[in-house]
């Protein structure tokens, strides 16, 4: 299967999926569903996988440049261009927000009304200097009222980082040591990226979060990881109003 559909309570007019890395076109080691034009995959293959993926969608994609950035861009301003952002977000009924990641966090957003999307690309990097953040205040509305969804993303005991990555984040949240604990290597951590972006959500105030926290990293059959393979391919998680 390559298309998921999300699992969670979402408004009856938000549709949100997600991609795996099956049943496309790419040759290893892009085998065979991806869709990151920026990765050294033959240029043909990924048009057609990006071809079948658009399928799905209601408009034409707004693919991003994703640079680990915090910029969230409208939607509806770059479909059929790629702009450099890590996130976007519409209230239009049929712009499509989406996001590509192999081993990073997916974040899709909305509210409960069923007014408003987002899709956030979140690494280390981004979700440290306020991309999370970002892509709420776009939104405009009570966070309160707003649901995420977290996807597939590098796991908690493989996600091996620096001091320094422990430290941005504990220099905007205290609370950000209890998401890190110690490696067998030395001055290593292993970071619970979803519980790092888990306490962004609830300092804006959003608590109704989900996610099956599937680790990439340990599904080399379903997911790309780039720490484990480096060379590899791209999912991508989308989300729309209809």
């Amino acid at each position: 299967m390559a298309i998921h559909s999300v699992n969670w309570p979402c408004p009856d007019n938000v549709t949100a999926i997600y991609s795996d890395r099956l049943g496309g076109v790419s040759l290893p080691p892009f085998d065979s569903y991806n869709l990151g034009d920026h990765v050294g995959d033959c240029e043909l293959a990924v048009q057609a996988n990006r071809l079948a993926f658009q399928q799905h969608m209601p408009t034409k994609v707004c693919w991003l440049k994703q640079v680990h950035s915090t910029k969230v861009v409208d939607a509806t301003r770059c479909a059929g261009q790629q702009i450099e952002a890590d996130g976007s977000y519409t209230s239009r009924p049929g712009a499509s927000c989406v996001v590509m990641t192999a081993d990073c966090l997916p974040i899709l957003l909305c509210d409960q009304q069923g007014t408003v999307v987002s899709a956030v690309h979140a690494g280390w990097r981004g979700l440290a200097n306020g991309v999370v953040e970002n892509a709420v205040a776009k939104m405009n509305r009570d966070p309160a009222t707003l649901m995420a969804w977290m996807g597939p993303a590098i796991g908690p005991s493989a996600f091996e980082v620096g001091q320094e990555v422990k430290r941005e984040f504990e220099k905007h949240d205290p609370q950000a040591q209890l998401a890190f604990k110690p490696s067998f290597h030395p001055n290593k951590y292993l970071a619970d990226i979803f519980a790092l972006a888990e306490l962004r959500f609830k300092r804006v105030g959003l608590t109704e979060i989900y996610s099956d926290r599937q680790c990439t990293f340990t599904s080399p059959q379903q997911f790309y990881s780039y720490r484990r393979e480096a060379t590899t391919g791209r999912m991508a998680a989308a989300i729309w109003l209809r």
